[in-house]
């Protein structure tokens, strides 16, 4: 009732897209200066939503597409553009947003989406639960998107003791180490999905 090698495949795909080592950096910025249980809140709030889009996307990925006509390359080029806008906030040391809507807004956008749940996550789960042939197929797909979430999650909860360690300096060098990963993130993402629209033209 459980395919390892599906299991296996998908997991470790998840992670090199997902990155949860390269996440940390882009996590502390966006939640420094918070108090811990907020961060830990935020931790797990992006999490929830990232698995809530990935889910949505495995169970009616190619139909909500489908209905709204919207490529696969449209939805890099968007995601892309989006994780610009926030890389270019941190470079210029903008992050402040308002008081009330601040700690919702950056669990959501852009740590649940589309950093963790992105393009290319849930591009990756659309073809794994459309290619899981019988239900062992099947339940070791569900098995590893979870697995994945719950390294997220570990990862994310437990880098926040790097902040004690690097203090208020280093969560400024923090911030911009992570808009200039990002930066590079989006525009690969960016050109990802300009070279498909130019493939298949």
């Amino acid at each position: 009732m459980f395919d390892v090698a599906v299991f296996g495949s998908l997991f470790l795909t998840l992670f090199v897209i997902m990155d949860p080592p390269g996440i940390t950096p882009i996590f502390l910025a966006l939640t420094s200066g918070r108090p811990a249980k907020v961060q830990r809140r935020m931790a797990w709030q992006a999490v929830a939503v990232a698995f809530s889009v990935i889910t949505v996307f495995g169970l009616l990925g190619q139909q909500i597409l489908a209905y709204l006509h919207v490529s696969v390359p449209a939805l890099m080029i968007a995601g892309g553009l989006l994780l610009l806008l926030i890389a270019l906030s941190l470079l210029t040391g903008q992050t402040d947003e308002p008081k009330q809507t601040k700690d919702v807004n950056v669990a959501l956008v852009p740590l649940g989406m589309p950093l963790l749940a992105g393009p290319g996550a849930i591009v990756s789960v659309i073809l794994a639960v459309q290619h899981a042939d019988g239900v062992a197929a099947q339940i070791s797909v569900w098995a590893a998107i979870i697995a994945m979430h719950v390294v997220l999650w570990l990862t994310m909860r437990y880098s926040l003791l790097i902040i004690r360690v690097i203090k208020d300096g280093g969560v400024v060098l923090v911030t911009r180490l992570a808009g200039m990963m990002l930066a590079a993130i989006a525009v690969q993402q960016i050109i990802n999905g300009v070279t498909q629209v130019i493939k298949g033209v």
